[in-house]
């Protein structure tokens, strides 16, 4: 008689599913720019926009509560800290840095400024979370600040603090990962990381007059503006910071940080195919070096064994 399999079953959960919804988020973070351009049109400073994203994606967010209630309940005082300087480090620290240096350095610097996030992932994880930096990760890593680079030259000017706060903005982007992952580590689930990351900053948001002074114009304007408001706190805030940390929880945050480089390659895609901007064929290089970097980053992920021994360190 054939024996009854009595043993647990143990299900993997695979990379390349993590891998996948990094990739996923990056393509949402690309519409950023376009969202963002049709509400700079219709009379929406900056700031606005930065208040609109975050402010409706936490209004959205809220039907995400009942299901992370009691976990919210739960948590201690040095927990709330950890999550409240992750919202407004990685959320409204990026956002706000970000679109200074646009306004300074011009959009396609600030791009080339942000990404370099994964160069501070690796200092970050390697100090906050304990995980070692690889010579593939760090190469890479490197490889692709260079391809990004490249698909953002000919466009902005000088400008010594618009650079400055630039730099910031890829510091605040790497600390997003950094400091949800270490969330995570602290058995805190995905969905309560990513809730309170929105939450914290549109409080912030609240007690600033400009927030009611924005939503009373946006009152004014034709239903294309809501629709535009709702694809940039969906499309380009809640679906893509969701993903990033479910991801989270597969990958370690400097290999997601990697994956998160497609997010330029979706924006300048969308703005020759909507916005009718040329790009130059150095640009048309680094969007190459970047593909065949997250590319190389899949196929050694799962080929280790065959690459020589100082790259798989």
């Amino acid at each position: 008689m054939e024996r009854l399999n009595t043993r647990p079953r143990v299900v993997e959960v695979k990379p390349w599913i993590g891998t996948m919804q990094i990739v996923l988020a990056a393509i949402c973070w690309g519409t950023l720019g376009i969202f963002s351009t049709y509400l700079s049109q219709v009379g929406f400073s900056s700031w606005q926009i930065t208040i609109l994203r975050i402010v409706t994606a936490a209004i959205i967010g809220i039907v995400m509560l009942p299901k992370i209630w009691i976990d919210l309940t739960k948590l201690s005082l040095n927990q709330w800290v950890g999550l409240g300087l992750q919202s407004l480090i990685g959320v409204l620290g990026m956002t706000v840095c970000y679109l200074f240096a646009v306004l300074h350095v011009g959009a396609g610097t600030a791009v080339a400024l942000l990404y370099t996030a994964p160069i501070f992932s690796l200092v970050f994880s390697h100090l906050l979370l304990d995980e070692r930096i690889t010579y593939k990760a760090a190469l890479l890593s490197v490889i692709a600040v260079i391809g990004v680079g490249m698909t953002t030259m000919g466009s902005g000017t000088e400008g010594v603090w618009g650079i400055a706060i630039g730099l910031l903005s890829g510091v605040c982007y790497s600390l997003y990962g950094v400091l949800g992952k270490r969330a995570m580590h602290h058995k805190q689930s995905a969905p309560l990381v990513f809730f309170t990351s929105i939450l914290f900053s549109a409080i912030v948001l609240l007690f600033i007059p400009t927030t009611y002074t924005t939503y009373y114009q946006l009152i004014e304007l034709p239903t294309i503006s809501w629709i535009y408001v709702l694809g940039l706190s969906f499309v380009g805030t809640i679906a893509p910071f969701a993903l990033y940390m479910k991801a989270l929880e597969k990958l370690p945050a400097t290999r997601a940080s990697v994956f998160t480089i497609v997010e330029p390659l979706t924006a300048i895609f969308l703005a020759v195919l909507l916005l009718h901007q040329m790009l130059a064929g150095i640009q048309y290089m680094g969007i190459v070096l970047i593909l065949l970097v997250a590319l190389l980053n899949g196929l050694t992920y799962s080929t280790n064994a065959a690459l020589p021994r100082w790259f798989r360190r």
